[in-house]
Formats: C-alpha cells, sequence, structure tokens
C-alpha cells in the first residue's frame, strides 16, 4: 500500500477548506472485480481538469458500503495521491456502525484527507438522539472535520434540523450534505 503524508495540523477544523464550488462524488472503478487503479488516477486527473474545486472520495456513488477495508484505504490513499494537494479530498467515512465510521474516519485523517463525510447510519432507522450520539462519538475521537450526509432515501434515517443545530455545535462539523430533496428543509437549516 503506497502511504500519503498525514494532513497538517489546523487550529480551526474550517480552516482546512471551503465548501463552495463544484465537487465531484467520484465513482471507484473496477476492472475484473479489482479496482481499476490507472482508471482512478485517469478519473482524478480528469476532474481537476475539469475545474472541480474538490473531490469525494468513497461516497455513495464510489460504493463505499460495498467496499472491504484495505479496498476502502486503497481508493482513500490513490485518491489522495492522485490529487497531490492540487483540490481537497472529502473521504466518505460513514457507515452504519459507529466504531467502523471512527476507523475509516482516522484512515482518511492518515492519508491526508481534508474531511469525512459521514452519512447517517443506515438500515437500523436510529432515534435523532441516535444519530446525535453517533456523529459526537466520531467528532470527540478524531480531530478531522466532519461533513454530515444526509440521504434518507438510501439510508432509512432522516437527520431533522433540530439535530443538524445540534451537531453543529460540535467543533469539527463544519458542513452537510443534504440530500432530501426538500428545498425547504435546505432552507431552514441554512437558516439555523
Amino acid at each position: 500500500m503506497t502511504t500519503t503524508p498525514t494532513a497538517p495540523a489546523f487550529t480551526n477544523p474550517s480552516d482546512r477548506l471551503a465548501l463552495d464550488g463544484t465537487w465531484t462524488a467520484l465513482i471507484t472503478p473496477f476492472r475484473d472485480g479489482e479496482i481499476d487503479i490507472p482508471a482512478l488516477r485517469t478519473l482524478v486527473d480528469h476532474q481537476i481538469a475539469g475545474g472541480v474545486r474538490g473531490l469525494v472520495a468513497c461516497g455513495s456513488t464510489g460504493e463505499t458500503p460495498t467496499l472491504s477495508s484495505p479496498e476502502y484505504e486503497r481508493v482513500i490513499a490513490t485518491v489522495i495521491e492522485g490529487v497531490a494537494g492540487r483540490v481537497p479530498v472529502i473521504a466518505g467515512a460513514g457507515t452504519n456502525d459507529t466504531v467502523t465510521t471512527l476507523d475509516r474516519t482516522r484512515i482518511a485523517q492518515r492519508a491526508g484527507a481534508a474531511a469525512a463525510l459521514v452519512v447517517m447510519p443506515y438500515y437500523n432507522r436510529p432515534t435523532q438522539e441516535g444519530l446525535f450520539q453517533h456523529v459526537r462519538y466520531v467528532a470527540e475521537r478524531c480531530d478531522l472535520p466532519l461533513v454530515l450526509y444526509n440521504v434518507p432515501g438510501r439510508t432509512g434515517s432522516d437527520l431533522l434540523p433540530a439535530t443538524v443545530a445540534r451537531l453543529a455545535a460540535l467543533d469539527t462539523v463544519i458542513g452537510i450534505k443534504e440530500a432530501s430533496g426538500d428545498v425547504d428543509r435546505a432552507s431552514e437549516i441554512i437558516r439555523l
């Protein structure tokens, strides 16, 4: 496995990146059941040449729920190595297991990711308090900035605005990818 330098230390997690412009959620290309590393590198270069502001590796589009831990680490390392500091990388780290989410967040941090994208736990349908505690657990144990990911149509868990407000008070929570499809909800979150 290729190693990459760790991310530089920052005093304020939100100083690491601006969540603006166009970001591409990368696919994870496979060939014959294996990650196609050359294709992934080409994809990274193509997206950057196209002018994206940042990349998201191992999000839903990147098939993160189906990747083994070694595959996850390899994709994150390959993307960050390929980016070579040209744009920030957010690493999808969320799972339906809190400890695994923390482990993946730490992997992302060691690899040099600018932030971790934490999807709400899927399948088990935790309460709002459960969703809060899931993210809080990770936030208190790793100082990598976190971007919340609410996509209830895929997870069965819906992160409500009041819970977003509670989570926003945590130092490392710096943003949200709100994918409920509800424009009024997005407006409400912005007002928080």
